[in-house]
């Protein structure tokens, strides 16, 4: 096993230093196959993967909208519910939805394989449907919690299974551009809260008007799923060939489905079907490249993106700007952040996004801790701090947010790709849950200077890790990737 484990590794220092040197192909088998193809057969229409994409990132639109959903009602629903001021209730209304999304994302592999990647979005939407209808309905703060740990679990499946999926069907010419959808849906849903909620102070009960609302898409996903393609590669590997092939040909259209089913051949290795254990992912042949999903997904939120969420209206406040205006700021440089990364993923590709975003992030809080000192005067002060905030959004959304949840699922042979996702977005989920949990009291002990300048920290650490361990998969097949990151068995 060591071997096999050393040879893996090998073989991927090998495939970054040839990315390093811009070398286009990973595998020399895949030469003669692609030169054979004719110039009209090179690359099929991305318009017949699109809609079955955008279904999809419906789930990501449902985690950007229940993310944000409470944050302005939260003072009218505690009135409503009986537990204004308790501090305590408040911050369970918004941890309970985190529990929930633990638990979502850890069994999301395990489902997502059990039952295919479209009965898992119906399964992540049901939740989400019921969990709504709850919160929206409740008179107490115990069918609130309930509520919300119910969408928390839908919020948990969703963003794993979106990945996988967007990964699995997209043409590679289009993945990363695919890819990204998921950000911008994510920011979209975010901003859609926003506006919604705004009538809230003025609407008795509108609260349950913002619930409610997040039952339509939730409910054309989990209708609309049923017209959409089951993903390819998950057919196959379940012997259901005949199915993978009709797929492919929605997917990609009746010339292209041979060449994908040969792709698809190329990297079997005839233990698909194999129960895949968590030891093999802990520290099996597969423990290097889960270690380095891992790695990034930490990394993400270390860098300090939801403690600066969190903190932005304090920061906008004490320059005057009211705290709808300040999270309009912040929607509109992270959605804006997410379309230029769109446009940009498959020309200069994830690791350059990834190097460039995590530097960005890292000027950004330099800036905010200049900032925070004691010698810049009262405007300098106010005006280093928004543009350091509304730049680290707009960094972050550039590569560090919508790279990761496209990059791992690309780097992941295809038997362990669901649970290693699992697995990754569990480490996402728990760190989340942390930096929520600990940021005012670090705030509080340490002061904004120090902290802004660990989290900086953390940025530069990302860059020289993403660096050193991250490989470019930009226009290459997910088979082509498999085949030079693992060995044949």
């Amino acid at each position: 096993m060591w071997v096999r484990q050393r040879e893996a590794y090998s073989m991927y220092k090998r495939l970054l230093s040839r990315d390093s040197a811009n070398t286009v192909d990973m595998d020399e088998n895949s030469v003669p196959l692609q030169n054979s193809m004719s110039p009209e057969t090179s690359s099929p229409s991305w318009r017949l993967s699109l809609p079955h994409v955008v279904v999809a990132t419906i789930s990501s639109f449902l985690f950007g909208y229940h993310t944000g959903v409470v944050n302005e009602p939260l003072e009218s629903i505690s009135v409503d519910l009986g537990f204004s001021g308790n501090t305590l209730a408040e911050g369970l209304v918004v941890s309970t939805c985190l529990g929930g999304a633990f638990v979502g994302s850890l069994l999301s592999g395990w489902v997502a394989d059990g039952v295919g990647r479209r009965r898992a979005f119906q399964l992540c939407a049901l939740p989400m449907i019921i969990g709504a209808s709850i919160s929206a309905m409740t008179k107490n703060l115990e069918g609130m919690l309930l509520g919300r740990l119910l969408v928390g679990t839908g919020m948990g499946l969703g963003p794993p299974v979106a990945s996988l999926y967007v990964t699995e069907v997209s043409p590679a010419f289009v993945r990363g551009t695919y890819g990204s959808f998921i950000q911008i849906a994510t920011c979209l849903g975010l901003i859609g809260a926003l506006f919604i909620g705004i009538p809230v102070k003025e609407i008795v009960g509108w609260w349950r008007i913002c619930f409610w609302i997040s039952t339509i898409p939730a409910a054309i996903l989990l209708v609309a799923m049923v017209f959409c393609a089951e993903s390819p590669p998950w057919l196959y590997k379940r012997g259901r060939t005949e199915e993978a092939e009709a797929a492919f040909e929605k997917l990609l259209g009746g010339s292209h489905v041979q060449l994908a089913l040969a792709e698809l051949s190329k990297s079997d290795r005839g233990d698909d079907t194999d129960t895949v254990k968590i030891s093999e992912l802990l520290y099996g042949r597969h423990f290097r490249v889960v270690v380095i999903g891992s790695t990034l997904f930490a990394l993400q939120q270390l860098s300090g993106i939801n403690a600066v969420f969190y903190f932005s209206s304090t920061v906008f406040k004490s320059a005057g700007v009211p705290s709808t205006l300040a999270n309009c700021f912040i929607g509109i440089a992270n959605l804006t952040g997410s379309i230029i990364a769109m446009a940009l993923m498959d020309k200069l590709g994830r690791k350059v996004l990834l190097l460039w975003s995590f530097f960005g992030m890292a000027i950004s809080m330099a800036l905010q801790a200049v900032a925070a000192s004691s010698y810049i005067p009262g405007s300098g002060e106010l005006y280093l701090s928004v543009g350091g905030m509304l730049l680290f959004v707009f960094t972050f959304a550039l590569g560090a947010g919508p790279v990761p949840g496209l990059l791992l699922p690309e780097i992941f042979p295809s038997r362990i790709r669901a649970k290693a996702m699992a697995v990754c977005m569990s480490v996402h989920w728990v760190i989340n849950f942390f930096v929520g949990l600990l940021f005012l009291r670090l705030l509080e002990k340490l002061g904004p200077q120090l902290l802004y300048s660990m989290f900086g920290t953390f940025c530069l650490m990302a860059v020289m890790f993403v660096k050193r361990n991250v490989m470019e998969t930009k226009g290459k097949s997910l088979q082509e990737i498999e085949i030079a990151l693992l060995p044949q068995d």
